[in-house]
């Protein structure tokens, strides 16, 4: 996504068309297209201010239903990201897998194996190959 003009750029702009000027010779003289002169007018005289909206970020609709959420994963430390879709769905909450994976990421909980939960792991497996003798054998 490109990068907005600056607020001195902005200012300019605006205090040329304040002037006198019409917003068209201002975009002109400044090298912006008419719409974005018109465009920052506009909230000029909306708003009083000449700066950038702010950009990205969003809300998830999870964050209304988050001790919801947080109380599940703290009945059952051990749930998956299937098993919590399931779980919501069934408290008539809507939301997909990749919104509740974004939603506990943003709290720096995660679902990956570790110790805590050995279950997943094969029963029958050893320790290892066994190490190499590093030592030269004399023939």
């Amino acid at each position: 996504m490109p990068r907005p003009y600056s607020a001195d750029m902005r200012q300019r702009v605006i205090g040329r068309v304040e002037d006198g000027t019409s917003r068209r010779d201002a975009a002109e003289h400044f090298e912006v297209s008419a719409a974005t002169a018109i465009r920052w007018m506009q909230r000029y005289e909306e708003t009083g201010s000449w700066q950038a909206k702010p950009t990205g970020g969003s809300v998830s609709p999870l964050e209304a239903h988050g001790s919801v959420l947080l109380g599940i994963v703290k009945e059952t430390p051990d749930i998956t990201l299937d098993e919590m879709v399931v779980a919501i769905h069934e408290r008539k909450i809507a939301g997909s897998r990749t919104a509740i994976w974004r939603f506990f990421a943003r709290r720096g909980l995660t679902f990956k194996k570790n110790l805590a939960r050995r279950r997943t792991r094969a029963a029958r497996r050893g320790g290892g190959a066994a190490a190499l003798d590093p030592s030269p054998r004399s023939t």
